[in-house]
């Protein structure tokens, strides 16, 4: 199993992408720099790209153990000699892949434990491709996890993680201000530029929106879809922004915040609420998660 393992994890689609990745994250610096934009600024693109790399670090072991669990998983799929890698179980496989990234990523905004894993994606103040790069370092440790159910339908591992790399793939281009709107089917239909930096933003109107991944049919069907207003602007970043945001505090800052809330606690069901619960929930202070703040406001 250990060869099979190791041949999914060299099969993958983004390291095929960086290159184009980095020509494009240039493209944009030129642009951005012509036109006066200010989407960029020096620290804190150190800081993503830094982030990027220690990300490729703390990957290497979970996915490991996650695509050992999707063969485990597919091996004892009750659907044998059902799914083939063929069209049609490609494009289904795609709608559950996306499916089961919009739950995740939800889970990711609106459970403590995992926000602090995902946090480091969205603490910076600035909006470009850089940011894509970002990604969350604590969430790797559960990502593949989430996608075994699958295996258990009897997707192999190959077509799992070949969706989850071009899934990521098409996520990196939303990552932008360059590109203001789609034509209107496809911004209804589709993850684009205008509902990424919903999704990034910190404005209370847009906190925890948008979390598909390729589609946008699953925000629409489940409420947690929000349009860019013209009215007003996206301010990019945390509702309070980390202080002196290195690579370490970027990415780790939050369990730190969370263990000393945890601490604070006096009852184990406060403890777990912590955990558990959304971010901005507080057992002696007011509540500050982002569907109370909108109903405040």
């Amino acid at each position: 199993m250990l060869d099979s393992i190791m041949a999914v994890m060299q099969d993958d689609w983004v390291m095929v992408a960086l290159p184009f990745f980095l020509l494009a994250l240039l493209i944009e610096w030129l642009w951005a720099r012509k036109q006066l934009q200010p989407i960029y600024e020096k620290s804190d693109f150190a800081t993503s790209m830094g982030i990027m790399v220690l990300t490729v670090f703390v990957d290497i072991i979970p996915k490991i153990l996650g695509i050992w669990l999707m063969f485990i998983c597919y091996e004892a799929s009750p659907f044998k000699d059902i799914v083939t890698r063929t069209l049609p179980f490609w494009v289904l496989l795609f709608f559950l892949d996306d499916f089961t990234y919009y739950w995740f990523h939800r889970g990711n905004h609106e459970v403590r434990f995992m926000w602090a894993g995902h946090i480091s994606h969205h603490n910076s103040q600035y909006y470009n491709l850089g940011t894509a790069l970002r990604q969350g370092v604590g969430e790797r440790v559960i990502k593949y996890f989430a996608w075994c159910p699958l295996a258990l339908l009897e997707f192999d591992p190959v077509m799992i993680v070949t969706m989850l790399s071009l899934s990521l793939i098409y996520q990196y281009w939303i990552h932008t201000t360059a590109i203001n709107r789609m034509p209107r089917w496809y911004e209804f239909l589709f993850n684009t530029p205008s509902h990424h930096r919903v999704h990034h933003a910190s404005n209370i109107r847009y906190l925890d929106r948008n979390h598909g991944a390729t589609l946008m049919i699953w925000d629409r069907l489940f409420g947690t879809f929000s349009d860019e207003s013209t009215t007003e602007p996206v301010t990019y970043g945390l509702t309070a922004n980390v202080d002196n945001p290195t690579v370490l505090r970027s990415a780790f800052s939050e369990y730190g915040n969370m263990a000393q809330d945890f601490s604070r606690a006096t009852q184990w069901r406060d403890k777990l609420r912590y955990i558990f619960l959304a971010p901005g929930w507080s057992h002696d202070g007011p509540d500050k998660r982002s569907n109370t703040l909108r109903r405040e406001a």
